[in-house]
């Protein structure tokens, strides 16, 4: 009987070590994108893979496909570094497809991606049968349920810093660092659902938040947007809420809100649908940019809201729209801080457009 339980106990010992082993996996510095993916793919549901501090070279993105993973690592300490001419993402949320089911519930942490942009001469990883581009992001999220994304920086990518596209939903952010990236700190496509907060997005080239093309139902709050070229782009934006958002010296405008056009063989035309609607700024406060502090630029978008918003110094006036009352102001809340309104000059933005998908802009 003693031997047995004395079995019992050598057996329940080996499975408890190797649940544990199983669960976290920690891969060297010298292994590279491919050590990091040969542990995310050997993890069962649940599993965690640490990396440590230092530098690992990513010749190809690191991509979490499967259910309940997190890739974690030690803060600022742990760096991915894009390769010379790899022309990839550096990690990558999901599947990028749009015929499987979402992955759910991934969890990607305490990381510093440097996309090393200098040194990556094109812009487009791969373009999907949908017509759809994967770009050099630091994190392309795609066709996600419940992804969690924390402490993460990610500065000098040749596209965008964090891109959300693929039908994203109940996707958590927070604690997300972005700058120099040569287009926006964060881009939303296709997202619902989701919440933003303290968002630190600085001196990116183009928007430090870009929402185009079915960004609905979303919540960004507590976040400072600080010396991009436009702090807030959007189009095709539909009940969201802005919450304790501050935006400082965009090189032009504050907020851009607008809609969609297409070019035909009689000029542009507006996309049907694809206005800014429903949309509440909470707390919003823009100051010291070189352009409007918020322009409205189409009459199609409507019903949306400044609540208890303060503007100051921004070089081109403060709220100005394409047609009186596009914005409602909660005139209890602004009493003490009056926004000047002047009608606007319609401006057409030139997009930056690859396969017809993407939508980012330069002024």
């Amino acid at each position: 009987m003693h031997k047995m339980f004395t079995k019992i106990a050598v057996a329940l010992v080996l499975v408890s070590s190797f649940s544990v082993l199983a669960a976290e996996l920690p891969v060297p510095i010298d292994s590279g994108e491919e050590g990091i993916q040969a542990a995310l793919d050997k993890l069962p549901a649940g599993g965690e893979v640490l990396l440590s501090a230092g530098k690992y070279l990513i010749h190809q993105p690191i991509i979490m496909r499967k259910d309940h993973q997190t890739l974690r690592g030690h803060g600022t300490d742990t760096v991915l570094y894009l390769a010379d001419g790899a022309n990839c993402p550096v990690v990558l949320l999901g599947s990028p497809s749009d015929t499987v089911a979402p992955t759910k519930d991934i969890h990607l942490a305490d990381l510093f991606i440097d996309g090393n942009r200098s040194h990556q001469p094109k812009e487009v990883w791969h373009v999907l049968s949908s017509g759809a581009g994967l770009y050099n992001n630091g994190v392309d999220v795609w066709n996600v349920d419940g992804a969690t994304v924390e402490n993460v920086v990610c500065c000098r990518c040749r596209s965008g810093g964090m891109v959300t596209s693929g039908r994203t939903r109940r996707l958590t952010v927070r604690d997300f660092t972005a700058f120099d990236n040569q287009f926006d700190g964060l881009a939303c496509y296709f997202t619902e659902d989701c919440d933003f907060s303290r968002l630190n997005l600085h001196d990116n080239l183009s928007a430090g938040i870009s929402l185009d093309l079915n960004f609905n139902h979303n919540v960004i709050h507590d976040s400072v947007l600080t010396g991009n070229d436009l702090g807030i782009f959007m189009r095709q934006s539909r009940n969201n809420l802005f919450q304790g958002v501050t935006i400082q010296k965009s090189r032009h405008h504050g907020v851009f809100m607008a809609q969609s056009f297409v070019g035909t063989a009689t000029g542009l035309q507006p996309c049907l649908g694809s206005e800014c609607a429903g949309n509440t700024f909470d707390k919003l406060e823009v100051a010291h940019c070189g352009g409007k502090g918020f322009l409205v630029n189409d009459v199609t978008c409507t019903n949306n809201v400044i609540c208890g918003g303060h503007f100051a110094d921004d070089a081109q006036g403060d709220l100005s729209q394409a047609a009186p009352n596009l914005i409602s102001l909660r005139v209890q809340e602004m009493a003490n801080n009056p926004i000047h309104l002047e009608p606007a000059i319609s401006h057409q933005l030139s997009d930056h457009v690859v396969a017809g998908q993407d939508t980012r802009k330069a002024l």
